[in-house]
């Protein structure tokens, strides 16, 4: 298993960002790769709620269907593969130190197949997570601190 950790501080109530991480329509816009997120089930917020994703990771598509297993308003957003390509998302929200700032935490947990397959989807899993980071960052940011 592999973890990509990430902080980042916005300007934006807690709120506002928390609905937009929320909300399954933005996934696609701020995840990159992910060329869909729909959801599986009639419940579309909170534990329980299931979606089928689908991520574009160089010329490799990886299918993962994802549980909300964890789920506060305002403060957290937990999501666990149940099927297909094993990867896991934790998102927690706080107020910041500063007064009218949100700390956004993300965690993404993976876990590759074994084999060849494992060895080249690492390959391409790594320099894609760093530049994921920053174009989730920026996406965000974009949408809810204008």
């Amino acid at each position: 298993m592999s973890e990509v950790r990430h902080e980042a501080v916005t300007t934006a109530p807690r709120e506002k960002l928390f609905a937009y991480v929320d909300d399954y329509k933005n996934v696609p816009e701020y995840m990159l790769g992910v060329t869909s997120f729909e959801p599986t089930t009639d419940v579309v917020q909170g534990k329980g709620s299931v979606f089928a994703a689908a991520l574009k990771v160089g010329p490799k598509e990886l299918k993962s269907t994802v549980e909300c297993t964890e789920w506060v308003e305002n403060e957290l957003i937990k999501l666990e593969s149940v099927k297909g390509f094993g990867a896991n998302t934790e998102w927690a929200f706080r107020d910041g130190d500063e007064p009218g700032t949100t700390v956004l935490s993300v965690v993404f947990d993976f876990t590759l197949p074994g084999g060849l397959a494992g060895k080249v989807l690492g390959g391409l899993i790594g320099p894609f997570a760093d530049q994921a980071i920053k174009h989730i960052e920026s996406k965000i940011r974009t949408a809810v601190e204008a």
